[in-house]
């Protein structure tokens, strides 16, 4: 129907559809008009009822089933196919009263669709009648006849689908004993009908020609005679045989139309198929109908002999068959010689054309059936008959099917043995079978191996032993007589043509084999034979004796359980009992036969060594194994070899001609032939073995041969052989078990491990067939046993075990070349194949040092990748059979006890670096998932205890850890102690290996790891245990300021391999582990207290789970280090009233205390400690409280005064005063920080006072900083001053009020001197005398606060440093001494490596900048006009400095392309250049800003002779980060101005880490801003003169981030600006960006209107007049030009713009004259006016443009005369 895809028409907005077309008919009309359908049966009615006015009709049908039906009558298939399913689902969901109504217009369009082209349809059909069938059952038994016919045909549909549904509803419908009455109820029906689809109907009846093409009708019309034909046949198959009669009448009018008989001949091959299968039946059937219908079947049938068509081949024959079966005389009506024979001639001769499998089959029932008249005469009839089936085995379709090969075999000699049977007697015949047809077939089999395969020797032998049998039975008959006399001819003629095969020299190799292959089938006994045969339909003889079957079979089972059950006999008795078995009709020829030709072979190898015939040889001697054989192959040569021989071995060889032929010949040949294809020869050995009597004498035999006269590749391929055959393991069983061979085998063992040692030329063959035999030896097992004795096994591998232990000795060249690699193939093999065996102890040794050996770095072991992939496989194998022991594994294996132990020694010594452990790791996890598959399942569990450190053993690898990791929560104030305990350095150790403890704890966690993801429980809590352990490692880690790479290459590596603590947690059951690490903390302190605060911080545990274990306060107390460590790791995580009750419990403690207790833990020290973490929360509100403490601590002071440390040297004192010192200073931070409650004048005189004593001691004790204690002292001291210099440098008038009077003034003119006084001499000691500069370095801390300190010194204190001189040589300054020196003291410190004195030099260097132009502003008349181009350099210090650092900076920056961001690492050393870079850059430039315009022409000139701003520009371009937006603004997208870098002010905090990551990016982005706005001339050179890509990517970056900036900024200081200019007025307008000047003068009014660019200040600033009264056009002109020069060429505002452009207009109308190269008075850089006059023409001009003028043209000519300019 129509395409969904289809343009519609106008209007037609949905797609067709017949259902609906139908709906809409019913609506228009009201009713449903009638459907009358054509139909084959002209009396049926319409299938859709004609109901207008016949309601009750109405009733009966369904309305859904009438729309159902309606649409089976449309032509689309796609409709007809879903209304048919839609059928199908009704018939199963509806009352069966409904369904019922549907039956009587059910057959009509049954008849139809049944027969319609879709295949689909046909299907649905019968499917849906099945579900009609099931709901209806016997009600449609009254439509019965008009349906049958058709579904008789549907059954038979050429799609088998259709066809099974159909079998399926009909099964549905009657069950099988029901069937032929069924058909019998409704036979004549269907004849009818099948006669009429047979006779009458055409394609052009059957389909309208008018819709349906013509393909499609024939197609239609094959399919229904194909399915009439075969219903037919169904029909009468089913029919009971009393029902027959009555069809006689109806089956005679359908033979006697010959249009039924054309079916024959008809062109399509299933029609024809069908037509064979209805004769068939018909002959089986009604017989005498055929007979009288002779004359048409015979010729029908028998003249279609030779259809090839695959499709009718097997109707076609089985109709043969019955025709001449039933139809006697059928010979009568066709020419048998003329027309039948040679047509099967014909078809034989061609293989069957491909059929053979289909019609070879026939033959022999076929030939069975002929006539004898139609066989005369017989012998010339069967000599062609045969000889064309032997043609069509010739054809290449037949030779390369199995199958077809077969088939033409199968039924060569079926039709042999008939033909004999028959014409048994008749000597032309049986001489003709023999010589003219079995021999040459034999013959061309032999040349062709292709032939072989279809079982032609089998079927000989079969037809042979059928033969012998029968002669065997009638032995006194004629028929034995004449049978003796064909057999003796055959084996007369078969020893012909053998021997000729075997008597060319050159011996073809296909007919050598034929003929072995012959001789070998023939030697078996029948019984044998049928063995290999499928169990097959075969024709039977009539005269074969079903006794001998039976006879048969008993040899069969007899054979067979004997080839099963007992696979190594002790001795070889097979060759006997099958001769035994042969008839001795057979076993006299067939001898004969094989010694002539085993003598025609021995006899072309002796004279012309051939190959081919010692293979033949060999393949006879091991079928005909016999003394006489042998006898004949020795022939009448001596003994001479074997008299050599041992006196045993002598008597034998004269006894046993087998061992005499073995001494003789094959060694020799073995010898000669030393290539691994020798394999024949070593068959011929054994077959000499098998005529030996007993064990004794081949075990004997084989000794004496290894001694001397076997090779190493020949008793390989002896012991190889016996492994391939159980036949011939039993022969040699004790050779391989005995002593000789076994010694033998452990001297080679012994050889070929040292053969490094020596100097060999062998070849590399040489030594791997001798690996071979090793690995051979001891990889197979027979029955679990080894092929040698255990013994030798065991001395093996302990020889390759010791040479495997020298490896490591070895260099990695010398390994290369070693046995490593061949001891690893011989291992692994026997690991591999030890199923079921027990390791010995040996073998247990050389598996631990493969695993070790894997288990160590390369750097050890010295072995290459490729050694060490096959160790690893070596290794796996051995565990994998040693875990699938049954039994306690652990306790009887070595390898894991010791390897154990191996394990926990590696990592406890301390010498792994990060590869070895990696190499460790990668090893254990191989060995664990290895150890997983045991059934035991404690196995690794046990394993994992036993590798498990005990608590002494951790403790002691926790201690060797360096105590570096105490710096930071000593700074921090995270942890306190009053005591030295830094013994341990990473200096002193080896900076690459890895400390036992890390080591220890990755190991365990990464076996646990394995063992959890299994699910295997662990005991003794070892899994608390060793995640304790392992988050002590990292926190020690992470605790470290500065960690070295490999620790921090550790930490990655755990993160690689999961081992973590949220993975292990994640595994297993650790609710235990809390608790563990509580007991630690309690009981030690220090990093387990740290572990807990760090579990809490990453949200790994709860508060609230913590506070189950501190729920009793009481408990911390006495303080213990671990009680204390303990409650200030808690702090932070304490709720408010929890850290009351510890306040509550530290108070009383602190009053009371002697000068001991005060400096003790349990005493004032630690109290102070617990009160000072609990303050650090800011959770301590109460100011009484802190003003009590504060009380408390001046009371101390006043008791013992000597425990304050003011001004005294600390080398002798005890780390217990420094401890409650330094918790004292804390305090009294801590003080000043959250105490809101105004102090005394006598607490301030208390703090202030004893600061500055405390920091006199700290400037006293320099060279006790090493001590870490004293660095604390001195960094909580400078914390103190911090503070101080805070509070006061944030107090206002309004704070001021709440101090004491004179505070203030004290402050600033005592404590404040006092304080810079001792930090900055200190400052520049420190940093003169440091050698390592890191600011994490513990060394560095007291920095921090110092240099912060050093921020808040005032300007004037900062002038009036008494700092020793420092001056350089030859450096140019106007600057006075002081103040150089501070320059030249501080600037350099900008280079040091420590951020925080770069940022404190910063600060104090911004204070003194401002001053230094003035003393260049009073020296400028020095740089006059006199020079050409007049420079100035700014600070001489600060600018070798910016040399220095733009020298660092291009190592750092000058690869990366100008546009690509570089991301700086904090705190790197490349951090330190950059920033001191950046730093030096706004001290410059706040200089510069601070200088007058001409001094800022001048050192603008000196930066563009050094074009030191361009190269800061290019490093500011990649440095500023591509969207300058701070991180936490750039979400608020809504936000119309987001803040970023340029509009907001970077703070340069020392102590404010957080925002590292930014500071450099910030830094650069506000470095850019000051040079835009202060340099905008030399930016916008610079810009104008770059490349086109740094061109756009700095305009798009100005224009988008700076430019708004700013030009707000500048048009806001012209709004704001107080600067008053007599006679011009100055406007600015921000929403245009406009600045307005008006400049009057007596009459004269100019407005001139500035216009910023977007890309401002890079783009020019255009200049447009406004108002103009009383100026000349051209003067105007230059006027404007001129502003447009200055504010493009001037490094300074619009503001200093438009006062050097009035300044220029005043003295115009003052008279001076313009400068006439430049057309302006004042210079528009340098601001000089005309001085240098021409002597010819008086005109003066400005000596920068004269200079430019002689410079640019190359001449020194006056611009306006061109006189010589003198």
């Amino acid at each position: 129907m129509g395409g969904k895809n289809k343009q519609r028409t106008k209007g037609n907005l949905r797609p067709s559809n017949s259902g609906r077309a139908a709906e809409l008919l019913a609506k228009e009309q009201g009713t449903v008009p009638g459907f009358i359908g054509f139909g084959t049966f002209h009396s049926d009615l319409g299938y859709v009822p004609a109901i207008q006015g016949a309601e009750e009709i109405d009733s009966l049908v369904d309305s859904d089933f009438r729309m159902v039906l309606r649409k089976l009558s449309k032509k689309d298939v796609t409709t007809k196919l879903k209304a048919m399913q839609e059928f199908g689902t009704m018939c199963t969901e509806r009352d069966t009263e409904i369904v019922k109504g549907v039956l009587p217009y059910w057959p009509r369009i049954f008849c139809k669709i049944s027969l319609d082209h879709d295949r689909r349809v046909r299907e649905a059909t019968q499917q849906a009648f099945e579900k009609l069938i099931l709901k209806v059952k016997k009600h449609l038994a009254p439509y019965l006849k008009s349906l049958m016919g058709y579904w008789l045909m549907a059954q038979c549909d050429t799609y088998t689908p259709a066809a099974s549904a159909a079998k399926d509803a009909f099964e549905a419908a009657f069950p099988p004993s029901k069937q032929p009455e069924a058909i019998a109820f409704c036979k004549d029906e269907i004849t009818s009908v099948l006669q009429d689809h047979l006779i009458k109907e055409t394609p052009d009846t059957l389909s309208d020609p008018q819709t349906v093409p013509e393909e499609e009708r024939e197609a239609k019309f094959y399919r229904v005679v194909t399915c009439s034909l075969l219903a037919l046949k169904k029909l009468l198959s089913l029919l009971p045989d009393n029902e027959l009669d009555s069809l006689e009448e109806k089956f005679k009018s359908l033979l006697s139309q010959n249009k039924f008989w054309k079916y024959g001949k008809h062109s399509i091959p299933q029609i024809r198929s069908a037509y064979f299968e209805l004769v068939s039946a018909l002959c089986q059937r009604t017989p005498q109908l055929m007979k009288d219908e002779a004359s048409k079947v015979s010729p029908s049938v028998l003249l279609s002999i030779d259809d090839s068509d695959p499709i009718v081949c097997p109707a076609l024959w089985e109709a043969v068959l019955y025709t001449l079966t039933t139809i006697e005389d059928c010979w009568l009506h066709v020419n048998a010689k003329k027309s039948v024979f040679p047509k099967l001639s014909a078809m034989v001769r061609e293989g069957g054309r491909g059929l053979a499998a289909v019609i070879y089959p026939y033959l022999l029932p076929f030939i069975s059936k002929l006539p004898q008249s139609i066989t005369d005469p017989k012998l010339d009839f069967f000599k062609n008959f045969l000889t064309s089936l032997v043609a069509g085995l010739s054809t290449e379709r037949t030779k390369t099917s199995f199958s077809e090969c077969s088939a033409v075999v199968s039924a060569f000699f079926e039709c042999l043995r008939f033909i004999m049977q028959q014409n048994l007697g008749e000597e032309e015949i049986e001489e003709m079978l023999v010589n003219d047809q079995l021999i040459p077939f034999i013959d061309a089999v032999l040349k062709d191996p292709r032939l072989q395969d279809g079982q032609l020797f089998n079927h000989l032998a079969e037809t042979l032993s059928s033969w012998e049998a029968k002669a065997d039975l009638d032995k006194d008959d004629k028929t034995a007589y004449n049978l003796e006399k064909v057999l003796l001819n055959f084996w007369e003629r078969l020893s012909e043509i053998c021997v000729e095969k075997i008597s060319e020299p050159e011996a073809d190799v296909k007919s050598v084999l034929g003929v072995s292959n012959l001789l070998q089938v023939l030697q078996k006994p029948k019984s044998s034979l049928k063995l290999n045969k499928k169990n097959v339909g075969k024709v039977r003889f009539a005269d074969e004796m079903p006794e001998s079957n039976k006879e048969n079979e008993k040899y069969v089972s007899s054979e067979g359980e004997n080839s099963e059950g007992s696979e190594l006999m002790a001795e070889p008795s097979l060759t006997h009992s099958c001769s035994d078995l042969i008839s001795p009709l057979r076993k006299k020829p067939l001898e004969d036969l094989v010694c002539k030709l085993a003598e025609m072979s021995v006899n072309y190898v002796n004279e012309q060594k051939s190959e081919q015939h010692l293979r033949f040889l060999s393949t006879l001697l091991n079928s005909f194994s016999s003394s006489q054989v042998f006898k004949v192959l020795l022939g009448d040569e001596k003994q001479s070899i074997v008299k050599a021989k041992p006196l045993e071995i002598a008597k034998l060889a004269q006894k046993n001609p087998a061992i005499q032929f073995l001494y003789q010949k094959v060694i020799g040949w073995l010898n000669e032939y030393q290539r691994k294809d020798a394999g024949f020869l070593v068959d011929i050995l054994y077959s000499a073995l098998c005529c030996c009597d007993n064990h004794m004498e081949r075990k004997a035999v084989l000794d004496d041969l290894i001694e001397v006269d076997l090779k190493w590749n020949s008793m390989l391929q002896v012991i190889e052989k016996a492994c391939s055959s159980s036949d011939k393991h039993a022969l040699v069983t004790p050779w391989l078990k005995g002593d000789i061979l076994g010694e033998k085998l452990v001297t080679l063992a012994d050889h070929l491990c040292n053969k490094d040692l020596e100097s060999t030329v062998s070849s590399e063959s040489y030594f791997s067939e001798r690996w071979s035999l090793l690995s051979l030896v001891l990889s197979q097992h027979v029955k679990n046993d080894y092929l040698i004795g255990e013994v030798y096994v065991e001395r093996i591998i302990v020889k390759l075990h010791e040479t495997l232990s020298k490896a490591k000795k070895l260099s990695e060249a010398e390994n290369n070349d070693s046995s490593v690699s061949f001891i690893c193939d011989v291992a692994y093999n026997y690991f591999s194949s030890a199923k079921g065996c027990l390791l010995m102890p040996s073998s247990e040794d050389l598996l631990l040092t493969l695993f070790q050996l894997c288990a160590e770095s390369k750097e050890k072991t010295h072995l290459p990748d490729f050694l060490i992939s096959k160790l690893k496989n070596t290794w796996l194998s051995g565990v994998n059979l040693l875990v699938h022991q049954t039994g306690d594994t652990y306790r009887q294996s070595t390898f894991l006890r010791l390897s154990a132990l191996w394990l926990k020694d590696q990592v406890q010594s301390s010498s792994l670096d990060i590869t070895s452990l990696q190499v460790l790791l990668s090893a254990v996890d191989d060995l664990l998932n290895a150890l997983l598959e045991s059934e035991d399942t404690y196995l690794l569990g046990v394993y994992i205890g036993s590798v498990m450190p005990d608590n002494s053993e951790w403790e002691k690898m926790r201690q060797s850890l360096p105590m570096q990791w105490l710096h930071r929560p000593l700074l921090e104030g995270r942890l306190s102690l009053n005591y030295e305990c830094f013994k341990t350095d990473f200096k002193e150790q080896d900076t690459k290996k890895l400390p036992s403890h890390l080591c220890t704890s990755a190991l365990l966690s990464k076996m646990i790891l394995v063992a959890l993801k299994k699910e295997i429980v662990l005991e003794n809590n070892e899994l608390e245990k060793i995640i304790a352990e392992l988050l002590y490692s990292l926190q020690w880690y992470e605790e470290l300021d500065n960690p070295p790479i490999f620790l921090t290459g550790f930490c990655e590596m755990l993160q690689k391999m999961n081992i973590t603590y949220d993975n292990l947690c994640g595994l297993g059951n650790t609710s235990g582990l809390l608790q563990l690490l509580f007991n630690r903390s309690r009981e030690n302190g220090t990093l387990w207290s740290l572990i807990i605060a760090k579990l809490i911080l990453s949200r790994s545990v709860s508060s609230d789970e913590v506070k189950r274990h501190y729920r009793r306060k009481e408990g911390f107390f006495p303080l213990t280090e671990g009680n204390m460590h303990t409650i200030q790791s808690l702090c932070p995580f304490l709720s408010k009233e929890d850290r009351k009750e510890f306040i509550a419990q530290c108070i009383p403690a602190l009053l009371a205390w002697t000068k001991e207790d005060v400096c003790s833990i349990n005493g004032g020290f630690g109290h102070l400690a617990i009160f000072n973490s609990c303050l650090q929360t800011k959770s301590v509100d109460d100011g009484e409280l802190l003003h009590g403490i504060l009380k408390i601590l001046i009371t101390w002071k006043k008791d013992h005064e000597d425990i304050f440390l003011f001004s005294c040297n600390l080398s002798e004192v005890s780390p217990e005063i420094l401890g409650v010192n330094i918790e004292i200073i804390r305090f009294l931070s801590l003080f000043l920080k959250y105490c809101s409650s105004p102090l005394a004048e006598s607490e301030w005189d208390f703090i202030m006072c004893s600061m500055l004593a405390w920091l006199e001691t700290t400037n006293e004790n320099q060279t006790l900083y090493s001590v870490p204690l004293v660095q604390l002292f001195a960094c909580v001291s400078c914390d103190l001053t911090c503070e101080l210099s805070a509070f006061f440098d944030s107090t206002t008038l309004d704070t001021t009020g709440g101090l004491p009077v004179n505070l203030i003034s004290e402050w600033k003119e005592f404590f404040s001197p006092g304080i810079h006084s001792l930090l900055l001499p200190l400052l520049v000691t420190v940093t003169g005398e440091s050698k390592d500069t890191s600011e994490t370095s513990f060394q560095n801390a007291m920095l921090k606060p110092m240099c912060e300190t050093l921020t808040y010194i005032p300007k004037d204190q900062l002038l009036s440093q008494k700092l020793p001189a420092r001056l350089v040589a030859g450096q140019k300054t106007n600057l006075p001494e002081y103040l150089q020196t501070l320059l030249n003291t501080l600037a350099p410190l900008l280079l040091y490596r420590a951020r925080p004195v770069q940022i404190a030099v910063y600060h104090m260097l911004y204070k003194l900048m401002p001053e230094f132009p003035q003393y260049d502003q009073d020296n400028l008349k020095s740089y006059g006009d006199e020079e050409e181009e007049p420079a100035l350099s700014p600070p001489a210090a600060l600018m070798s400095l910016l040399s220095t650092q733009e020298d660092l900076l291009e190592n750092v920056l000058g690869c990366i392309p100008v546009g690509q961001i570089v991301t700086i690492k904090p705190l790197s050393e490349d951090f330190c250049y950059v920033l001191g870079y950046l730093l030096t850059w706004k001290l410059i430039l706040t200089f510069f800003k601070a200088a007058s315009s001409q001094l800022r022409a001048l050192y603008s000139m000196y930066l563009r002779k050094t074009k030191s701003l361009n190269k800061l520009l290019y490093h500011l371009f990649r440095l500023m980060p591509e969207n300058p937006t701070f991180a936490e603004t750039a979400v608020e997208l809504s936000n119309k101005d987001p803040k970023t870098f340029f509009t907001e002010e970077l703070q340069l905090g020392i102590r404010d880490t957080s925002t590292l990551p930014y500071h450099i990016p910030h830094l650069a982005c506000s470095v850019y801003h000051m040079t835009l706005k202060d340099l905008p001339a030399m930016v916008r050179l610079w810009w104008n003169s770059s490349e086109k890509r740094v061109f756009s990517i700095v305009d798009r970056f100005t224009s988008k981030y700076v430019s708004n900036v700013l030009s707000f900024q500048e048009i806001s200081s012209v709004q704001t600006s107080t600067q008053l200019f007599n006679g011009m007025t100055v406007k600015a307008r921000a929403a245009t960006r406009e600045v307005m000047a008006t400049y009057t003068i007596e009459d004269i009014v100019i407005e001139l209107i500035i216009q910023l660019p977007s890309n401002y200040p890079l783009g020019s600033i255009t200049v447009e007049s406004g108002k103009r009264v009383g100026v000349a056009v051209q003067q105007w002109r230059n006027w404007m030009l001129q502003l447009s020069t200055y504010l493009t060429h001037q490094n300074g505002s619009i503001m200093e713009g438009l006062a050097l452009w009035k300044n220029n207009v005043d003295k115009r109308f003052e008279g001076v004259e313009d400068c006439m190269i430049c057309f302006s008075v004042i210079h528009g850089f340098n601001y000089s006016l005309p001085k240098k006059a021409c002597r010819t023409c008086k005109k003066k001009f400005h000596s920068a443009c004269l200079y430019k003028w002689f410079t640019s043209s190359n001449k020194s000519t006056c611009p306006l005369c061109r006189e010589t300019f003198f």
